[in-house]
C-alpha cells in the first residue's frame, strides 16, 4: 500500500487564467456596467476589493458573494448552519467559479442592498503584456453611497436634475456640488486598480 502511495503522481497546480467578467449593477436603467479582467488565482476578497474599485464604492458596508448557492464573505461567529458564509480569503475564485457564460452575484451593502450580476464572458489564457486586474471597458458612474439604493438613486438623479425640487440644493451639497450620471473614467480606474495587491 506504501508503494503505491509513493507512485501516485502529485496534484498538479491548476493553471492560472485570465477571467473576463461582465458586471453590471441590477436594477439600473440605463444599466451601470464594468468589464473587466482578472487572475483565476485571486482570493474572493481580493475580488471585492478590486469590484469597490472598478464600480466606485468606498467598502464602508457589509457584502456577500453568491456562487452556484454559497455565499462568501467574512464570516461572522453567529454564523452557522447550511446558509454558513464562508471566509472569502480561503477561496480562490477559480477554485469556486463555474465556466463560461454562467454568471455568480455580489451583493454590497445590505441595506441599500446593491445587487451586482457578474457573467464570466470569457477564460483567457494569460498574456504576457497585461496587467490584471484590468477594467477594459463600462458605462456611467456609480451611485453614491448612502442614497438609498436603485430607488433611491433615481429620486436622487430627478431631484439634483430639476432645479425646482425642494431637496435640489440640499443634495447636490451632500454630493459634494455636481454629480454627472454619465461620467466614467476607465484610465482613472485602471490607475486604482494597479495599487491592488
Amino acid at each position: 500500500m506504501l508503494q503505491w502511495r509513493l507512485a501516485m503522481p502529485a496534484r498538479l497546480a491548476k493553471p492560472v487564467q485570465t477571467y473576463q467578467i461582465k458586471v453590471t449593477l441590477r436594477g439600473s436603467h440605463p444599466p451601470i456596467w464594468r468589464r473587466i479582467q482578472v487572475r483565476s488565482d485571486i482570493t474572493l476578497a481580493k475580488l471585492h476589493r478590486i469590484l469597490q474599485c472598478v464600480m466606485g464604492w468606498q467598502d464602508s458596508h457589509l457584502h456577500q458573494f453568491v456562487i452556484q448557492d454559497q455565499r462568501y464573505g467574512v464570516p461572522d461567529e453567529d454564523d452557522a448552519g447550511p446558509r454558513e458564509t464562508k471566509d472569502e480569503r480561503k477561496y480562490k475564485l477559480g477554485d469556486v467559479l463555474p465556466g463560461e457564460n454562467s454568471q455568480f452575484m455580489y451583493d454590497y451593502d445590505f441595506g441599500d442592498d446593491w445587487q451586482h450580476v457578474l457573467v464570466i464572458e470569457k477564460i483567457l489564457s494569460p498574456q504576457e503584456n497585461i496587467h490584471c486586474p484590468l477594467c477594459l471597458a463600462g458605462a456611467r458612474a456609480c451611485p453614491p453611497e448612502g442614497v438609498g439604493g436603485i430607488s433611491g438613486y433615481e429620486n436622487f438623479l430627478q431631484a439634483i436634475g430639476d432645479s425646482k425640487q425642494p431637496e435640489h440644493e440640499e443634495l447636490l451639497a451632500w454630493v459634494g456640488g455636481a454629480f454627472d450620471p454619465e461620467e466614467l473614467d476607465v484610465d482613472q480606474i485602471n490607475q486604482k486598480l494597479r495599487s491592488i495587491r
